[in-house]
C-alpha cells in the first residue's frame, strides 16, 4: 500500500500586529473630527473644554492648543469674541454705565425740546449707547445728501457727542429691502455706506470732535429692526445709527 505523502505548505505570515495600534489611532482621529464638527454647534467655552480633554488623551496633559502661535492664538480669540453665545467683549463698568446714562439723558432732553420724538431715539444696549435717527429725517428717497433743513439737527447732535473723556463712535447706515439702482447707487449697500459717511462728515465739522475716534459702516437692508412687509416696518428700517462705545476697562 502506497504511503500517502502529506504536502506540507510552509507559509510565511507577515507580522500584522502593527495594524492594531494603527486602527486605534484612526478611530481616535475619526472621533476627534466628529467632536470638532459637533463643537461648531456649541459655544466656544465647551469647545475649549473638549480640546483640553483631547490634548490630555493624546499627549498626557499637554497639547498643541496650549502652544498656539501668536497668529493662531489671535484667530482663536477672534472666534471666541465673535461667538453669538458670548457676551460682548467690551465690558461696561458700573461707572461707565452711569456716564453713558448721563449722555443718554442729554439726548433725551434734546429730543423733547426739539420735538423729535418718533424721529430720534436713544437706548442703552450691550454694546453701548445707541442713537437712532429715522432716515426720512436726514435724506430724501434714494439720496445720500443730507436735507439742508436738518443740518442743524446734525450740528446739535455733534455737540452732544463732545464728551470727557472722548469715546469711539460708530456711524452706520441702514435701508429697507426695496432694491435701488439709480445713476449714483447700484445697490442698497452703496447707498447706506454713503449716507453713513456723509452724516459722519457733517458731524466732524465740529472741531471739538476727534476724527480718529469715528468710523462709518453700511449694512444695506441686512440688519432690519422691523418687518419689511409693511410700509411702517420699512420706514423703521431706513435709519442712521450712532453707537457711542463705552470706555474699555483698564487692563
Amino acid at each position: 500500500m502506497a504511503k500517502k505523502h502529506k504536502k506540507h505548505h510552509h507559509e510565511e505570515h507577515v507580522d500584522e500586529s502593527w495594524l492594531i495600534p494603527y486602527a486605534d489611532l484612526l478611530t481616535l482621529l475619526l472621533a476627534l473630527f466628529i467632536v470638532l464638527f459637533a463643537s461648531s454647534q456649541i459655544d466656544s467655552k465647551k469647545f475649549m473644554e473638549i480640546a483640553r480633554a483631547f490634548n490630555n488623551v493624546f499627549t498626557g496633559g499637554t497639547g498643541a492648543l496650549q502652544y498656539l502661535s501668536p497668529i493662531e492664538r489671535e484667530e482663536m480669540d477672534s472666534v471666541i469674541k465673535d461667538s453669538p453665545n458670548q457676551k460682548p467683549y467690551v465690558k461696561i463698568s458700573k461707572e461707565e454705565y452711569e456716564e453713558l446714562k448721563k449722555i443718554q439723558s442729554k439726548f433725551n432732553e434734546y429730543v423733547k425740546t426739539s420735538q423729535l420724538s418718533g424721529k430720534l431715539s436713544v437706548a442703552m444696549t450691550e454694546e453701548g449707547l445707541l442713537v437712532t435717527i429715522a432716515n426720512d429725517v436726514l435724506f430724501d428717497s434714494g439720496s445720500a445728501d443730507i436735507k439742508p433743513q436738518y443740518r442743524d439737527v446734525a450740528k446739535k447732535i455733534s455737540n452732544l457727542l463732545v464728551m470727557n473723556p472722548p469715546r469711539n463712535i460708530v456711524i452706520s447706515g441702514h435701508t429697507d429691502n426695496v432694491p435701488i439702482n439709480n445713476a449714483k447707487f447700484a445697490s442698497n449697500w452703496e447707498l447706506s455706506v454713503m449716507r453713513a459717511v456723509n452724516f459722519m462728515k457733517l458731524l466732524l465739522e465740529n472741531t471739538k470732535l476727534d476724527p480718529q475716534l469715528f468710523s462709518a459702516k453700511g449694512y444695506g437692508e441686512f440688519k432690519p429692526i422691523a418687518s419689511n412687509a409693511t410700509a411702517e416696518g420699512r420706514a423703521k428700517n431706513r435709519r442712521v445709527e450712532i453707537l457711542i462705545m463705552p470706555q474699555e476697562p483698564a487692563q
